[in-house]
């Protein structure tokens, strides 16, 4: 198993969703606008999203190519990985 370089900037993110998501409940309880309490909605959505492309593109470039390089694996496992993964993009 490969060191995953993107896992820190991943926790920041979800960090900052996290906030988000907090700010978002305690608007909707101080009954904010709903123009405002969306775009709090939209950054927690943008944050999950980088977060979850950023872990996506970390498992292609360094564990699916590992594998592949490593021989650990057959290709078709490689690719089924490939296959499974991509469905969260």
């Amino acid at each position: 198993m490969s060191v995953h370089t993107s896992h820190p900037d991943i926790i920041k993110r979800l960090k900052r969703a996290a906030g988000h998501l907090k700010s978002t409940i305690q608007m909707l309880e101080d009954e904010k606008p709903c123009l405002d309490i969306a775009q709090q909605l939209y950054a927690v959505e943008r944050a999950i999203m980088t977060a979850k492309r950023t872990l996506i593109y970390d498992h292609l470039d360094h564990c699916l190519e590992d594998a592949l390089r490593s021989g650990n694996e057959s290709t078709e496992e490689t690719l089924g990985q490939f296959k499974e993964i991509t469905k969260y993009l």
